[in-house]
């Protein structure tokens, strides 16, 4: 299905709560089905796409057979890890077709070092996986610290399950570590000691403690309400469930925006964190930032840059080409649809030097099946009036009720072929 969007003819307040960090969910579900009693119904998860992959497969544990987690790449790497990690588990784990070009191999390779028995079904370095579980010797792993953090916390989890503890040795520069630290951070909540320093993690055999998990709502997903703020489209946004002092490493976004317009303030409500979004004239003459540690955010802040006429220099993208599209040039393309010509630079930089081209007639984005595309451009109508969001379904990825929050803001959305 596709939206043809068009953005209000007035300027609103807005107020709603976020979906919940499908980060810290994933990994909330992974330690509780590692924790003596197992996957607490009660508590609050991510209600999402991925989540739903995540949580489905944990509870397939006994049954073994065939487990398919569809886009869900978080899903995908925790799930190896768990499985080659129980004794007497046999599965095979698969997923998309995007999912079955996604390199897996060094994950392999780790898990393999220390005992894990996992084999290729079709090509090597990718699903689909036969893995038979087993228990784990553990010991010294090395990888590199510019892999997917989703490797080393997938590791990282499943270390206390090894009879000789886990050591992880990063090799090279490492990306993504506020990722790698919000692991640690819910795993010594779970009464494990998780002991980072000089590039080097280790974990000891131990048995996780039960939590009563909270979940900090996404700050992932208030990106593109940033966007809309910093575009004017709003009267200011009042976003529930977003803490300040959050573990979620795309809280920098705040940070970021603070450059593109956007005040960040916070309030208690009822005992809740809320973050309170308005609009300022201040705008930097160029971006230029560094995104090694929140590279999900990469889409959003140059879609919005592009708007605001602010050239950018991004860095710190090297995650991007390998994750449900190759972000870098999904975005070179959708961007030239509106006008805008960057650079991608070493497959880990994009640049606009503030130039604009002729933009399509009537601009229809493709999304290429990943979420962040479709809600990154969405906000871009408010510039290109009657824009064309391909594929709309995908936000199910991560924030189901994207599009129902736009209309409330006022936004049309019509129904397209």
């Amino acid at each position: 299905m596709n939206y043809k969007i068009t953005p209000p003819a007035h300027r609103s307040r807005l107020a709603f709560d976020l979906p919940l960090s499908k980060s810290m969910s994933n990994r909330a579900l992974l330690i509780s089905a590692l924790t003596k009693g197992g996957i607490d119904d009660s508590i609050r998860f991510a209600d999402c796409d991925d989540t739903k992959a995540m949580k489905s497969g944990l509870l397939k544990e006994a049954e073994g057979g065939h487990v398919n987690v569809g886009a869900a790449g978080t899903a995908m790497r925790f799930l190896t890890a768990f499985f080659a990690s129980r004794p007497g588990v046999e599965v095979v784990l698969d997923g998309s077709e995007r999912m079955r070009k996604r390199p897996i191999g060094l994950l392999v390779d780790a898990l393999k070092s220390i005992g894990a028995d996992i084999t290729y079904e079709m090509e090597d370095g990718f699903p689909p996986l036969r893995i038979k579980g087993g228990e784990l010797r553990g010991g010294v792993v090395k990888i590199p610290g510019s892999v997917s953090s989703q490797y080393i916390s997938a590791l990282m989890m499943i270390g206390t399950t090894m009879t000789d503890g886990l050591t992880i040795k990063l090799e090279g520069k490492i990306i993504s570590l506020p990722y790698i630290l919000m692991t640690a951070v819910m795993m010594m909540r779970a009464g494990v000691n998780v002991m980072f320093h000089d590039r080097k993690i280790e974990i000891g055999h131990c048995d996780y403690s039960p939590v009563a998990w909270t979940i900090e709502g996404d700050w992932s997903g208030a990106s593109y309400w940033y966007e809309l703020t910093a575009s004017g489209a709003t009267n200011g946004v009042r976003l529930g469930n977003l803490r300040q002092e959050s573990i979620q490493g795309d809280s920098a976004v705040a940070r970021y925006f603070d450059q593109l317009g956007v005040d960040t303030s916070f309030i208690e409500e009822n005992g809740e964190s809320v973050a309170l979004l308005s609009h300022t004239n201040k705008l930097v003459d160029s971006l230029d930032i560094d995104l090694t540690g929140q590279p999900d955010i990469a889409q959003t802040i140059a879609v919005t840059s592009f708007l605001l006429g602010v050239p950018f220099n991004i860095s710190g993208l090297s995650t991007l080409p390998s994750k449900e599209t190759d972000r870098l040039q999904a975005l070179r393309s959708e961007l030239r649809r509106l006008g805008c010509n960057i650079k991608v630079i070493n497959n880990e930089i994009i640049t606009w030097d503030g130039k604009k081209c002729t933009p399509d007639v009537n601009p229809r984005i493709r999304t290429y099946d990943d979420h962040r595309m479709a809600m990154a451009f969405a906000p871009a109508a408010v510039n290109f009036p009657g824009l064309i969001i391909e594929n709309v379904e995908v936000v199910s990825k991560s924030y189901p009720e994207f599009w129902n929050n736009l209309a409330g803001a006022g936004f049309k959305l019509e129904v397209v072929k």
